[in-house]
């Protein structure tokens, strides 16, 4: 299996959209939890949205409403559809991979350390 590779990020003024995607060659996106992350410098690395292979999803609080998180089997890639972007969405943002079917049974049990396959990230920036 490959690392993942993300893609899609840019720049942006606030109120504007933008669709990350992620490739993970050789991974089975309809076997394993896979999700997204975002990190700012000075901050820890935080969960945004995981998908399980079912199609289950979770979100942050901060997102919810406003990203989609979603999963093309075929293609082998993940995708994160951002709309309604805030300053407050700028930073890195990394897909990630776990080899376990289910991400976790609450948001607040999602952690980072749990996935062990990690892109080199996609920088987002809003402006206000």
């Amino acid at each position: 299996q490959g690392q993942p590779v993300e893609s899609g990020g840019g720049s942006v003024q606030a109120g504007g959209s933008l669709r990350l995607s992620c490739a993970i060659p050789g991974y089975a996106y309809n076997t394993y939890c896979t999700g997204w992350f975002r990190q700012t410098p000075g901050k820890e690395r935080e969960g945004v949205a995981t998908i399980e292979p079912d199609g289950g999803t979770m979100y942050a609080d901060s997102v919810k409403g406003r990203f989609t998180i979603s999963q093309d089997n075929a293609k082998n890639t993940l995708y994160l559809q951002m709309n309604g972007l805030k300053p407050e969405d700028t930073g890195m943002y990394y897909c990630a991979a776990r080899r376990y079917y289910f991400c976790s049974g609450s948001w607040s049990g999602v952690r980072k350390e749990d996935f062990g396959y990690w892109g080199q990230g996609t920088q987002v920036t809003v402006s206000s």
